[in-house]
């Protein structure tokens, strides 16, 4: 090459556009979230979101979040499981023992984080809390010791109960045998009948205000949270004493719930949410039990039917409705 030729080939690299290195845009992470009940209710979809932007996971820039609500309805629910999965998502979050079993029917690849699910251990989601093992794990909401503790909460009333009985779904709330068991045990100690009243529909709710006697223990359920209004006028119309599982029914006006922080369970939920998008693996992910329970008592549901509830009980609880 001459030196023509050599200073030409110089001018033309020269006025090439100087390159650095650009840094290529990723494609959005994409998290499936199955929830029985409806975006509102119990874990919200906005406290979501917020937990997860709180770690750096922001919505339309770095993650997509497909959100699926079965508002109660199990059939429904097995539909919307189908999308998500179709979707093909990093991680699901599974709110909810339906939302579960419905999600582990269709995948044993995607890492799967549940919560509000009672006893993953006995229902055959994990191996062991410590080591779930498989692409599951999260976090827990009640465990059967503590329907024993509702159960305790309704020997507190004034007059004092000899029958209960306890509320639920079973398409929605499979775990109900396993707190039925320890509710009888429980019964026998502190001197109390327990019956189930199984519920199927929302006609059936009706069905309770024709009891006359003793009180109502509502298990944890989401259908009974999709229907909580036919539910509490029933439970009203009956006049009887009644506890639930979470502080929403005792703002609309039950009598007392003994029920985890769902805040918190959502803010822990998300962390697991961000470490498997990172990375981690679900099966070394430990399953974790609730670190915080509230009680709430509404003094005016407990005046409308004529019961008082001992000073024992008021003393300890977080929050008193007037």
């Amino acid at each position: 090459m001459n030196r023509r030729d050599c200073l030409a080939l110089l001018g033309t690299l020269a006025a090439w556009p100087a390159s650095a290195p650009a840094q290529q845009p990723t494609t959005p992470r994409r998290l499936g979230v199955l929830s029985v009940t409806s975006a509102d209710d119990v874990i919200g979809q906005t406290r979501l979101v917020e937990a997860l932007t709180a770690l750096g996971w922001k919505e339309r820039d770095n993650l997509r979040v497909d959100w699926r609500s079965g508002a109660g309805d199990r059939a429904r629910l097995a539909q919307l499981a189908d999308e998500l999965i179709a979707l093909k998502p990093d991680v699901l979050l599974a709110l909810g023992t339906p939302s579960v079993e419905e999600l582990r029917r269709r995948t044993t690849t995607i890492p799967i984080v549940f919560s509000v699910v009672t006893d993953p251990v006995s229902q055959g989601f994990v191996e062991n809390l410590a080591h779930p093992g498989g692409n599951i794990t999260g976090f827990t909401d009640y465990d059967g010791p503590l329907a024993g503790k509702w159960l305790e909460m309704l020997t507190q009333v004034t007059p004092k109960l000899s029958r209960v009985y306890v509320v639920y779904n079973p398409a929605t709330a499979p775990f109900a045998p396993l707190m039925l068991r320890t509710l009888q045990e429980a019964a026998q100690m502190l001197h109390v009948t327990v019956e189930p009243a199984p519920v199927h529909d929302v006609a059936s709710l009706a069905t309770l205000a024709s009891h006359r006697d003793g009180g109502f223990l509502v298990l944890p359920d989401f259908f009974t949270m999709a229907n909580r209004a036919p539910l509490l006028a029933a439970i009203a119309e009956s006049r009887l004493p009644s506890v639930f599982w979470s502080r929403a029914f005792v703002d609309e006006g039950g009598l007392m719930s003994y029920s985890t922080d769902s805040a918190e369970q959502l803010r822990r939920a998300a962390g697991y949410i961000d470490r498997i998008l990172k990375g981690a693996l679900p099966a070394d992910l430990p399953v974790q039990n609730p670190t915080k329970f509230e009680l709430a008592i509404n003094l005016k549901a407990a005046k409308a039917i004529g019961v008082t509830l001992s000073p024992g009980l008021l003393a300890i609880a977080n929050e008193v409705i007037e």
